[in-house]
């Protein structure tokens, strides 16, 4: 079956557009309510954590009523991190688990994640069985077994423990001064408090939601209003989340922002010295960069590359044993701790860093130097097909030709907006800028 709702990350779209209409979200809840009734007997739950986003609300009614209506039973989270729904997932015994959030989007956009009950997300083979289900139709639950919903005040709290608990014991975080961008999204509380709660001095920037303003000029897309704080506070570093906090970008003491390839080299490192990084590898993406391969290379290790997409990562690290991977753009997974991306999980690791070293966040968020790399985006209707054209074909075989024996190229299509992202490595930035401009100006002229 051909797959038109579910991208690489749920789904995702601009709210009261298809597929994030309520009617559609209504029929969507039904669908997996009915087929997670299916999968597992006796009493059925699920549990709804949403960002900040005004659509947020429209979703959340729609979703408890589909579910409601085929018997599952309904526990609302409220605005919580993305992670904390895997966490919660599992820890409330719930059949299923649904983030509503269209994570480093605008506002007007909306999304939809799901996590079965071992809290990891679902399988492509499940999300195709739910279309399946959308487009068929469901049998709603007799009168007397439709679900209940409830309000659950302190899963906010739960998942705060959970994030202190991955820091060493008796770690402190006294003497540090940290600037954290919360995106106006769903860790505007949590962030702060778990930050507060562990002796940081806390600078606070995105923590002040109204759902039209989440990610807007402030999150991990955005860094550069943190960037301006840490040097305006004198802080020694900052760390920026986005809207569903699943994400983080560093910011180091002089203002320089370091992604997550950098992250995961530090930790993949650290973990290995310490005895801590299983089979010998870090999982990432084929868009992470080269210089992270040689880096790894060079201490022995591994760079084991999926497909784009965190929950690719996260199939790859759990069929081999693997406990560290990510992506890039700053999703970093560690199975010790979480099911799913956790940024601010992932900034304590970074801050235990810098407290068992004693060294500067410069010195820890530089540790490869990277290959140049550049990536642009090229918007096209979402009626047409760009990569099919000659013309564009043409320009990337050319392209790769270029290339052979001194980069390497990445074209593909997102799956979570209608863009074709164009990126390319290579040693030569002139050669690099032709490369990839050359790609971009065909897509351009048939997008």
């Amino acid at each position: 079956m051909t797959r038109n709702m579910f991208g690489t990350d749920g789904i995702r779209g601009t709210a009261n557009k298809f597929p994030m209409t309520a009617e559609m979200t209504l029929m969507l809840g039904a669908a997996v309510g009915r087929h997670f009734r299916n999968e597992h007997q006796g009493v059925h739950r699920v549990v709804i954590g949403k960002d900040t986003r005004l659509s947020g609300y429209m979703f959340e009614n729609a979703l408890t009523a589909g579910l409601t209506s085929t018997g599952m039973n309904v526990l609302l989270l409220g605005p919580v991190p993305t992670p904390a729904v895997g966490l919660l997932t599992t820890s409330m015994r719930a059949d299923l688990g649904i983030m509503i959030s269209a994570s480093h989007n605008p506002a007007e956009d909306n999304g939809i994640k799901f996590f079965g009950p071992d809290g990891f997300k679902l399988s492509d083979a499940v999300e195709a069985e739910i279309e399946t289900l959308v487009e068929t139709g469901v049998r709603p639950a007799h009168p007397e077994n439709i679900g209940r919903a409830k309000r659950i005040d302190d899963g906010r709290f739960r998942y705060q423990e959970r994030v202190k608990s991955t820091l060493p014991q008796g770690l402190r975080l006294d003497g540090i001064k940290v600037v954290i961008d919360c995106a106006n999204g769903a860790a505007y509380r949590t962030a702060p408090e778990v930050l507060w709660e562990l002796g940081a001095d806390v600078v606070t920037i995105g923590t002040e939601p109204n759902g039209l303003n989440i990610n807007k000029d402030c999150g991990s897309t955005q860094p550069q209003k943190a960037a301006d704080a840490v040097l305006r506070h004198n802080a020694d570093v900052g760390i920026c989340l986005d809207g569903d906090a699943d994400r983080i970008i560093l910011i180091d003491e002089k203002g320089q922002v370091a992604d997550g390839d950098q992250l995961m080299g530090l930790l993949a490192s650290s973990w290995a010295d310490t005895g801590r990084l299983k089979g010998g590898a870090l999982v990432a993406t084929v868009m992470s960069n080269l210089g992270l391969e040689r880096f790894l290379d060079g201490k022995g290790l591994r760079l084991e590359r999926t497909k784009v997409g965190d929950r690719y990562v996260v199939e790859t690290m759990r069929k081999n044993g693997f406990n560290l991977g990510g992506e890039q753009s700053g999703h970093i997974v560690m199975t010790d701790y979480a099911t799913t991306g956790d940024g601010l999980m992932a900034g304590m690791q970074f801050l235990a860093e810098m407290v068992r070293t004693g060294r500067k966040a410069s010195e820890l968020t530089q540790v490869f130097d990277p290959v140049p790399q550049l990536l642009k985006n090229v918007r096209f209707a979402t009626d047409s097909l760009p990569l099919d054209q000659v013309g564009v074909k043409a320009a990337i075989a050319q392209a790769e030709a270029d290339l052979i024996g001194k980069g390497r190229l990445l074209i593909r299509k997102s799956g979570t907006e209608p863009l074709i992202r164009v990126m390319a490595e290579c040693e030569d930035p002139a050669l690099l800028e032709q490369v990839v401009d050359g790609i971009v100006a065909e897509v351009q002229a048939v997008a």
